[in-house]
């Protein structure tokens, strides 16, 4: 049975009179990734940042239309509260820089007060960054700082920062955008295997990691969603002109 985790309704999004996301109506499947793709400025990020409203944090901004978590209206919950069931990663890797590796993976729960007993805390940084695929490389050096990590590592740290707690679903903005080849095909690798317990939406620039990585992808073109379905069909049968004339590199 199909199951939607996600439902994003008629869902606009502004910077002052600009409205740069254009009623937008998606549904997130669970344990899938979605990738958003479309070229710069098309309102992929500023869609993303909506759905853990982040967006508003920006000032002169507003939303119109509904996002719904699994029958809650995100706008009507504690964004600290969502932000737990919904994980975010950045497109450059971004660790605390004056906290070691271990303090890293459970600053969320400093951030929000959670007091965990020392054995809880052991037990959620090996978890984390066991499925952040971390674990060997630094369980010796837990107590160093995370800056002291290559970049692709970086990443990964922030990728088990997030899952330490334990999201429905992780938003990852351009993941990959300022790393090599190699850590790239490291992450790529990383959240297929994440999506086995988290629904992933990822969003990119680079088609070639869409038609990797992702089961459905999304098209935005100046804020509209042009054309939304299963990745394999989208890349061999778009259904709109823009559609392929993006994935031909007409525009980008």
């Amino acid at each position: 049975m199909v199951h939607k985790v996600l439902m994003i309704n008629d869902f606009s999004a502004y910077f002052g009179k600009d409205k740069v996301v254009k009623n937008i109506t998606l549904a997130i499947e669970d344990s899938k990734i979605t990738a958003v793709m479309g070229p710069s400025g098309c309102g992929k990020s500023t869609l993303l940042r909506s759905v853990n409203r982040m967006h508003e944090l920006n000032p002169n901004t507003s939303v119109s239309g509904s996002i719904v978590l699994k029958g809650n209206d995100i706008y009507r919950m504690n964004p600290i509260l969502l932000r737990r069931h919904i994980g975010m990663v950045f497109q450059r890797p971004n660790p605390f820089p004056t906290m070691s590796i271990y303090d890293n993976v459970i600053a969320g729960y400093k951030l929000n007060g959670i007091k965990l007993t020392r054995q809880e805390r052991d037990s959620i940084v090996e978890e984390s960054l066991k499925k952040a695929a971390l674990w060997d490389e630094v369980k010796d050096s837990l107590r160093k700082k995370g800056t002291f990590l290559s970049g692709g590592q970086q990443q990964r740290l922030c990728i088990a920062r997030a899952l330490a707690m334990k999201p429905e679903i992780m938003l990852l903005d351009e993941p990959t955008s300022a790393l090599d080849p190699k850590a790239t095909a490291f992450i790529e690798e990383l959240i297929v295997q994440l999506k086995k317990t988290v629904t992933i939406v990822l969003v990119t620039h680079n088609i070639a990691q869409a038609a990797r990585v992702s089961d459905y992808t999304a098209f935005l073109f100046l804020g509209e969603l042009i054309e939304f379905g299963v990745t394999e069909k989208i890349f061999t049968v778009p259904s709109d002109k823009r559609t392929e004339e993006y994935l031909t590199g007409k525009f980008g």
